[in-house]
């Protein structure tokens, strides 16, 4: 039995422009206030994860630091039961290195160790790349959009993908979540899905215009909201069965993966819900502009 999706979707939008734009608000104070909670991909340090046989305890762990010659505030240490995460701030030289990992064998004999270091200038060309990354990706989905559909529905279509991509990144600076690589490569798979979904229900409405009546503002209204109903159980089926995936990733995945799963899930329920409630209500709003002009000029005439 197929549900039946006939709502007033355009009225809903309402609530969710005045939603999104708290929600973008908080975002913007959070990262003019906050900032990112950048991971050593993103800022200059030394990032030791240890495998270990046996639990070790923060407590056991910060005299060693002492002894290297490390500052205390500047580390930042995760134990776990088989894995430990000693993030420094500074590059740790050669001999600071070697020091660790002798102290820490006393600890734990069996201990294995994977440093990464990331200096000042290659953490400064990461973070310009990733934005250059996410900028051009989403001027390349302007143009096609733009070609393969009209300027408004690309104005429509790109807002939406920003949306998406800003309530990802302000969730993880309001909750001071960690950012490094794999979250990059989360927004960019974000703005990928979120598109295709666009694009679907774009294109449902651009298949309808073609045989309704478009006279007024309220024959476009129905035009979405007719579109939205044909699309919604489709654009359901593909959120739900990647959210699905998403969610299993961050409970069952490693820790490597953990951030870009919770991005994933993030950004999986809000691409489906912006390619709804912002995407076609904003085209529907350019559009009715265009449709309400020649009475404007008629009138303006008599």
């Amino acid at each position: 039995m197929r549900f039946n999706w006939n709502f007033d979707y355009i009225k809903g939008s309402k609530i969710a422009y005045t939603f999104s734009i708290i929600l973008t608000l908080a975002g913007i104070i959070s990262l003019f206030s906050l900032g990112l909670n950048y991971a050593v991909d993103f800022r200059s340090g030394s990032n030791v994860d240890i495998t270990v046989s046996k639990a070790i305890t923060s407590e056991q762990i910060t005299p060693i630091i002492k002894d290297i010659g490390a500052n205390e505030g500047d580390v930042n240490i995760t134990p776990g039961a088989d894995r430990v995460n000693v993030r420094f701030s500074n590059v740790l030289d050669e001999t600071q290195e070697s020091k660790f990992k002798e102290e820490f064998t006393k600890l734990d004999p069996e201990a294995s160790y994977e440093v990464n270091t990331v200096d000042p200038e290659m953490a400064k060309e990461l973070e310009r790349n990733a934005i250059y990354a996410v900028l051009i990706a989403s001027i390349g989905i302007m143009i096609y959009v733009a070609i393969r559909f009209e300027w408004r529905f690309a104005v429509a279509a790109v807002v939406s993908l920003f949306h998406d991509a800003f309530v990802v990144i302000s969730v993880f600076s309001i909750f001071r979540l960690e950012v490094d690589l794999t979250f990059i490569t989360a927004v960019l798979t974000i703005v990928g899905f979120s598109i295709n979904d666009t694009i679907v229900i774009f294109d449902r409405i651009r298949e309808n215009l073609r045989f309704a009546k478009k006279t007024t503002k309220a024959d476009l209204r129905e035009v979405v909201n007719r579109s939205l109903a044909q699309t919604m159980t489709r654009s359901l089926n593909t959120t739900f069965t990647v959210f699905a995936a998403s969610i299993c990733l961050f409970i069952f995945g490693g820790e490597s993966i953990r951030m870009f799963s919770l991005a994933m899930v993030i950004g999986t329920l809000f691409g489906a819900y912006s390619s709804i409630f912002i995407a076609a209500p904003l085209w529907l709003a350019l559009k009715g502009k265009q449709v309400d002009k020649p009475k404007t000029a008629a009138k303006a005439s008599n």
